[in-house]
């Protein structure tokens, strides 16, 4: 009979420059894509169990031109507001890795100081040995959310009817986690 290995157990700290976290909203006629480039993070199981933490500053979202336009997003009172909340921070209370690679992960996102249950579907890679002889794994996941549940409310209506920006919002996050030691 095989037996079952959990996929991991220690301590994984965010690869900051092999890692990524994005939205994606609707915009008129088209998708919008942003990043944001500061993200730390960990991984923490025990085997059994397992804690996934994140954070994002939004003074990092990829946002450059207009340059009005990345104000209104990172600093309007409607949207991010990053002088009040400087970061996006997300808590897991239940990761569920599957034998067939697939995750759930159930936890508090929290955007403009408020929290919301959120759960992402994804995959994940168990950790591997790297070149340098580092344990590397991956978790792969996505989850989509209203953004006026977080007091995201600004809008435009289009002279044809319709919104200018989605109320859904699709979140990604790519991350590669290495063991601390």
């Amino acid at each position: 009979m095989p037996v079952a290995v959990p996929p991991f157990a220690g301590i994984y700290e965010l690869d900051r420059a092999h890692s990524s976290v994005q939205f994606a909203v609707k915009h008129i006629v088209s998708t919008f894509r942003a990043s944001f480039d500061d993200v730390e993070g960990s991984l923490v199981a025990d085997g059994a169990a397992a804690t996934l933490t994140a954070s994002a500053r939004v003074e990092s979202v990829s946002i450059v031109d207009p340059p009005e336009f990345r104000e209104h997003v990172v600093h309007g009172e409607d949207f991010f507001q990053a002088d009040v909340h400087p970061a996006l921070v997300f808590r897991s209370t239940d990761v569920d890795l599957h034998g067939d690679g697939s995750a759930l992960v159930t936890g508090e996102l929290v955007i403009r100081g408020i929290s919301r249950t959120i759960t992402a579907v994804g995959s994940y890679r168990a950790p591997t040995r790297d070149p340098f002889g580092s344990l590397r794994a991956a978790l792969e996941l996505r989850a989509t959310i209203d953004r006026r549940e977080w007091g995201l409310n600004w809008q435009l209506p289009l002279p044809d009817g319709g919104d200018a920006v989605g109320w859904d919002v699709e979140l990604t996050a790519e991350l590669e986690l290495v063991e601390a030691g």
